[in-house]
């Protein structure tokens, strides 16, 4: 298996273990990736942490050797095809951590723009170089990175094509942290931590909230936030909380 899933106290790793290939994203890959989003999701993980094999890279980009030869249909359902395993990322109903180091270019870096948070190494390198092949990206690229930094230094970077490094990526927003570490999954780890003490469903209401108001007026947007205040209220885990407060003690928080 190219692609490792393993579960460790509240967390999930997913790991791309391509090591000769720097991790690169063949179509049998993102299939693996698929299945493997699919098994956190009905998991009892709290956080999700995505990395890659070896000390090279966190994912090189997408297979070009498999890429070449191919006709209009095959490439649009390829295009396709990436972006719907990405997405998944988005409806996964607990937060997950991309941890760069070494490189994350292309596919590799859409991966990465498709997990809600990104931990860097100090020598993280990422980009997306498809303009220097004639092409553009096509996982996710051209509308997560605008979102994630602005469109004026998203199009610098696709046009150009050039490489960022894990300093310029914290100062435009492209990372959350640089962390010194040489184990991917102990920075995933430290990082998560900040989320798993606290209610899956208030987690995934309050990225629901963000990411459906994206785009829309905020007018619409507080009409989205009231509604999925008003389900977290409704939920066993809000009145948990809200009683824990009164009482003063720790909540026992049950995902429900």
């Amino acid at each position: 298996m190219t692609v490792q899933l393993t579960f460790e106290d509240s967390l999930a790793y997913l790991t791309l273990n391509r090591v000769e290939a720097l991790n690169a994203l063949s179509f049998d890959v993102l299939k693996e990736i698929s299945d493997a989003i699919d098994q956190v999701a009905v998991s009892d993980a709290r956080v999700l942490v995505v990395t890659g094999s070896g000390e090279k890279a966190f994912c090189a980009g997408a297979d070009i050797k498999e890429l070449a030869d191919r006709n209009l249909m095959q490439e649009r359902k390829g295009a396709e095809f990436g972006q719907a395993v990405f997405a998944k990322l988005d409806r996964l109903p607990v937060p997950s951590i991309a941890v760069v180091h070494g490189y994350a270019f292309g596919g590799g870096l859409e991966l990465a723009l498709a997990c809600t948070f990104r931990v860097a190494t100090p020598k993280a390198k990422m980009g997306l170089p498809e303009i220097k092949l004639g092409l553009i990206p096509g996982y996710g690229g051209t509308q997560r990175l605008p979102r994630l930094i602005g469109e004026a230094r998203a199009l610098e970077l696709i046009l150009s094509g050039r490489t960022v490094d894990a300093d310029e990526a914290l100062r435009i927003g492209l990372v959350n942290k640089i962390v010194e570490s040489a184990d991917a999954r102990v920075i995933g780890a430290e990082f998560a931590r900040q989320f798993t003490p606290y209610s899956r469903c208030a987690s995934l209401f309050a990225r629901e909230a963000v990411q459906r108001s994206a785009g829309v007026s905020l007018q619409e947007g507080l009409r989205i936030e009231a509604d999925l205040s008003t389900l977290a209220y409704r939920t066993a885990d809000a009145v948990e909380g809200m009683r824990a407060f009164v009482e003063k003690r720790a909540p026992q928080f049950k995902d429900a």
